[in-house]
């Protein structure tokens, strides 16, 4: 098996994104006092003390120093490269003043547009558990917009703990790295995003994880659902990921704590867009898990439905399909002892 992707070496690769984006984000922590990009404690927040964000300008940093080193020159490359841009800078501005969603999800989809049209990154073809669903061409590019923007969100969303969503992006880059590596498939533009947000991020958390003393803000969490998304597209193409399958387990828990937020803030009759403290890492905290335990155990879940994806990929349907029943098994039992839907809604009715 080959250490080596594009001639480098991935140990050279992972230490200079590590310590590009753990030093860049002493700059971050700057400009965000600087700027007045302070998250403020409040009633809805986890932490008591203000704290400095837009950590994602950091992680932006290094992935930017990973690609001027150790990635070539493409339309594709272009497309993604100025989607990001549009991305970060969307959410840096919001680190700094709130901008309504309505503007956000404009600007997100005008990101996703860029590397889908202009990239001609997209589905060719959907695959789910054996089943393959061709579309138009058109179809399959509206599709992969709005699956490039509902990741980022997803991720945007979960970001609610100290290194949450920086760990749990580590975990999904770590995931198609080793996929790709099993499989051989490492010449691929996927596999060095990967391996560039893989250090990038895992950098960051050297600062992120708890006790946090930077947050990543928008343009971190944004920025790192778009690449998330954009990588699994790029997947597809050189089938390092099979099936739809393999990013649906990966992020089968900001994915699973987004379709929840959604539905019971409808059930309340709110906004979908407004934010609340019943998240499924809330959740957890109410069960009595300190902050540093529900990272772990969040952590933890996420791997084994990693693990899913990893069977999945070298053809072990049987006992990826099997690890995926308990783990879902195992998440229903931890919501019904929470009031991430119902419970909190039955309260809110008798008042």
């Amino acid at each position: 098996m080959s250490l080596q992707v594009n001639g480098y070496s991935i140990y050279l690769i992972l230490l200079v994104t590590i310590v590009s984006s753990f030093l860049l984000t002493y700059l971050a922590k700057g400009i965000a006092h600087h700027v007045g990009a302070i998250d403020l404690p409040n009633e809805r927040k986890v932490h008591k003390i203000p704290m400095p964000r837009c950590g994602g300008l950091a992680i932006f940093g290094a992935f930017l120093i990973g690609y001027m080193l150790y990635g070539e020159p493409t339309t594709q490359m272009l497309s993604i490269l100025i989607g990001s841009f549009i991305i970060v800078l969307l959410g840096f501005i919001d680190d700094i003043n709130s901008i309504r969603a309505r503007t956000k999800f404009f600007f997100q989809i005008v990101a996703a547009a860029i590397v889908v049209f202009y990239g001609k990154t997209y589905f060719t073809e959907i695959t789910f558990l054996g089943l393959n669903f061709n579309f138009p061409y058109w179809v399959n590019m509206f599709i992969s917009v709005i699956y490039i923007v509902a990741i980022a969100n997803a991720i945007n969303l979960i970001d609610g703990l100290d290194g949450l969503a920086a760990g749990i992006s580590t975990i999904y880059f770590a995931t198609v790295a080793i996929i790709a590596f099993i499989l051989n498939k490492i010449g691929g533009l996927d596999i060095i995003l990967s391996l560039i947000m893989l250090g990038s991020t895992i950098g960051f958390l050297g600062h992120n994880f708890p006790p946090a003393r930077i947050f990543m803000g928008d343009s971190g969490s944004l920025f790192l659902g778009f690449m998330i998304a954009v990588i699994s597209l790029l997947g597809f193409k050189v089938a390092t990921i099979t099936s739809l399958v393999v990013p649906l387990c990966i992020l089968a828990i900001p994915i699973f704590d987004t379709m929840f937020a959604i539905l019971r803030r409808l059930l309340k009759g709110e906004s979908i867009g407004k934010p609340d403290k019943e998240h499924f890492h809330h959740q957890l905290l109410k069960l009595n898990f300190g902050t540093r335990k529900t990272i772990l155990i969040i952590y933890i879940i996420n791997i084994l439905f990693s693990a899913v994806s990893i069977f999945y990929t070298l053809g072990d349907n049987k006992l990826a399909i099997a690890i995926y029943v308990v783990l879902m098994i195992m998440l229903l039992f931890l919501v019904l002892k929470t009031d991430i839907l119902f419970k909190h809604n039955l309260k809110e009715k008798k008042k």
